[in-house]
């Protein structure tokens, strides 16, 4: 959350030259609903049963980018999944970054509490064995967009043609 999925995404597809997929935009679309209404009509639980089914569907592809949102990490299913057809990177970020980047928007269901920036400080801790196992780490402090996928590119290269 925060570390510029999204944007680097889209900027490795055109690197890359593949399609870019967010998982959370076509769960949104698969659903007819908002991430935020499903959390908060059907709660965390049911929204990460939903992600898995999409992680599971879109992982058969071939040929893509997928942007998966901060908690899939925590079901090994997801990181399977993930894993078999492609190498996973996980973005980071520290606690003010994630602040000052998620704060223009309203759309973060898990930062809709009365202080963001300790819950930001909670999910990292709690996620971080979860992040360290999940593939190859790139910091985005500091970075743009472009710089993060151009790391991502020599680094895709070098795994896949080494």
């Amino acid at each position: 959350m925060g570390t510029g999925k999204t944007e680097v995404g889209r900027e490795l597809a055109r690197m890359l030259s593949m399609k870019l997929i967010d998982i959370d935009a076509e769960i949104e679309l698969a659903r007819g609903m908002k991430i935020n209404d499903i959390f908060r009509d059907l709660g965390e639980p049911a929204f990460r049963d939903i992600e898995t089914e999409m992680i599971r569907a879109i992982t058969k592809g071939r040929n893509l980018i997928i942007s998966a949102g901060g908690g899939a990490v925590l079901r090994e299913e997801n990181m399977q999944a993930l894993r078999e057809n492609g190498i996973v990177f996980c973005l980071t970020a520290g606690p003010d970054t994630i602040l000052q980047r998620t704060s223009q928007h309203d759309d973060r269901p898990l930062l809709k509490v009365d202080d963001p920036r300790k819950r930001i400080k909670e999910l990292l801790e709690l996620r971080r064995p979860f992040y360290e196992k999940a593939g190859i780490m790139i910091d985005t402090e500091e970075k743009n967009p472009f710089e993060i996928a151009g790391e991502i590119r020599e680094i895709y290269h070098a795994e896949t043609q080494g």
